[in-house]
């Protein structure tokens, strides 16, 4: 247990919960078959997505349309003074909560979320709201989730029920939600600027790039200065294959505007000749072959960062030959490339490719190649200044991030804000809310169903 302040004490969250009007404390919500569109109305039932909680906001517009056959369950309508948090999902969204500051009427909870409240008289919801956020009541959320991968966990609220909350006096809490309020207030407004420098950044680094590619030069097509090769299918029957070779692979979500994302590069089994066939190398220039109509043409330049890596078929490669630099005409592609490529990429219902003959038939600039040396070497010094700004641009979010997790820890330690002997002991409080729920108890009887605790 940890040191708490004078006057605090430190309670399962369930035993500070007010009862909501059925008499629980906690409401489980229903997931039906919904439009894919919100609704849009406020005379139109919703359901809520996962996606409304956000860590401290609360997004009304992510919802989903109820039909109009489904009767709509008012018990589980979300209100102002709500405390959400979602209860099933990816390790990184179940666990999330808010409080919801103010909504539009008729919207109800989904099933991957609880619905929870508190009595303003003993506890304020913002205060809770805000441990909720902290670094240890999220690692405590961790720890209680089930499930065999972190593609999909759930959050008992029996579990839930049993998360330590450090209760401060009443009083205290005011002062602790005031003074968090202020400090990330000031944070919020860093991160804003920050955010804003990066995106001048961005447009900076592609204004720059396609300013030193413009010029009056004779023009050729792709197909005629390199060897273009799609890559490998996966072949799931044969993976198990002893005559195969497993190889590191790039997929198109590898293959960016501009970089490589090496984060997660998955491998494959190929027969031995494949795998030498399509082996990388050093100055291949990388086209993705399509998906959304923003990733057609999309590439750069293999700089050999893994050995033995191919590609698959969704992605090709173009092997300059001599005479052409790989950057210049990666940087061509990711720039005037892109429309070229949105206009003469083929487009079904829900997707957008190139073949290989669009590809070959791309307009390629033919300047000297020492003038492409002399483009490449400029951009590159430019954005090696851009590159080192956002770096430091990078690091101090990270500040603020960091600093943002101190405010709320020392919060909840009880060193924010000064303490008022005179404020009346936590213990107090909950000995009040006790009373109160057994006050407020409803006779007991046949739940309704349809709200789960």
């Amino acid at each position: 247990m940890r040191k708490l302040s004078k006057g605090w004490i430190e309670v399962d969250i369930g035993d500070a919960l007010a009862p909501l009007e059925d008499g629980r404390t906690i409401h489980h919500g229903w997931s039906p078959q919904c439009k894919k569109e919100p609704s849009e109305s406020d005379e139109v039932w919703g359901v809520l997505k996962t996606t409304a909680i956000q860590p401290g906001t609360f997004l009304a517009e992510h919802n989903k349309r109820l039909p109009d056959e489904l009767v709509p369950r008012p018990m589980l309508e979300v209100r102002s003074g709500d405390v959400l948090i979602t209860s099933a999902g990816p390790r990184a969204r179940c666990g999330v909560a808010c409080l919801v500051r103010g909504t539009r009427p008729r919207l109800m909870l989904s099933g991957k979320m609880y619905r929870f409240r508190f009595d303003d008289r003993f506890v304020d919801p913002r205060y809770v709201e805000a441990y909720l956020l902290s670094e240890t009541a999220q690692r405590a959320i961790d720890g209680m989730k089930t499930g065999i991968s972190d593609s999909g966990l759930n959050l008992t609220h029996g579990r839930f029920r049993k998360l330590q909350l450090p209760l401060a006096p009443r009083a205290e809490q005011e002062r602790i939600v005031a003074a968090i309020e202020e400090h990330l207030s000031r944070l919020d407004a860093a991160d804003a600027s920050l955010a804003a420098a990066l995106r001048r950044l961005d447009v900076s680094r592609g204004q720059f790039i396609e300013d030193a590619m413009r010029g009056e030069w004779p023009s050729t097509t792709l197909g005629e200065i390199a060897e273009i090769a799609g890559g490998v299918t996966k072949d799931a029957k044969r993976q198990a294959d002893p005559a195969f070779v497993e190889v590191p692979y790039l997929r198109v979500a590898n293959v960016q505007r501009g970089y490589l994302d090496l984060r997660e590069v998955t491998t494959i089994r190929v027969p031995a000749q494949k795998a030498a066939a399509l082996r990388l190398e050093v100055g291949d220039v990388l086209f993705n072959e399509g998906g959304d109509r923003d990733k057609l043409g999309r590439g750069w330049v293999w700089s050999g960062e893994i050995e033995d890596c191919i590609h698959q078929n969704h992605v090709f490669r173009a092997r300059l030959h001599d005479g052409f630099e790989p950057k210049f005409v990666s940087w061509h592609g990711n720039t005037f490339g892109r429309d070229w490529f949105e206009r003469h990429g083929r487009q079904t219902t829900n997707l957008a490719s190139l073949n290989l003959t669009t590809l070959k038939s791309f307009p390629v600039p033919a300047p000297p190649v020492e003038e492409q040396r002399r483009i490449v070497a400029e951009v590159e010094e430019r954005l090696g200044s851009i590159d080192a700004l956002r770096a430091a641009i990078e690091r101090a979010q990270r500040r603020g991030a960091a600093l943002r997790r101190s405010v709320l820890e020392r919060a909840f330690r009880g060193k924010l804000v000064s303490q008022d002997p005179s404020d009346e002991p936590a213990s107090v409080l909950l000995d009040r809310i006790r009373a109160e729920r057994a006050v407020s108890k409803p006779a007991t009887g046949r739940r309704r169903k349809a709200v789960r605790p």
